[in-house]
């Protein structure tokens, strides 16, 4: 399964929109009001949950500057990654795009699409406003 949030425009330039998003603890600010556990367990690694949802742990797998980070399902039953796509604009400003890929069966998948389309759509919009 993959899915993509809207591209969102930051008055950020790529380097600092890729400075944000590679500090973990920076994802506090982008998670939706219904959050109800964010703790950092490691400098790459934090464990969040919403109301009514599993804990989930997240760990950065890679970095490239400037461009992408990529965050990845740490322990688990589920495989997936959250990559962050950072594009450098005109007048110093960024723009991003989260695209969430995982390996699900289909009645999985079913149940998840939509909740994960909004939690992603909401995280990119977060970041208009986070830093």
């Amino acid at each position: 399964m993959n899915l993509e949030s809207p591209k969102v425009t930051l008055d950020k330039s790529a380097e600092e929109t890729f400075n944000f998003l590679s500090d973990v603890k920076n994802f506090e600010s982008l998670m939706p009001e219904n959050i109800s556990k964010f703790q950092v367990l490691e400098e790459d690694t934090f464990i969040f949950a919403l109301k009514g949802m599993p804990e989930i742990t997240l760990q950065k797998k890679e970095a490239h500057p400037n461009n992408k980070i990529v965050l990845g399902a740490a322990g688990g039953k589920l495989d997936f990654s959250l990559t962050g796509n950072i594009t450098e604009t005109e007048g110093g400003k960024s723009e991003v795009q989260l695209v969430f890929n995982g390996e699900f069966n289909a009645m999985m998948a079913m149940m998840i699409k939509g909740p994960i389309s909004k939690f992603i759509e909401t995280l990119a919009n977060n970041m208009t406003t986070a830093f």
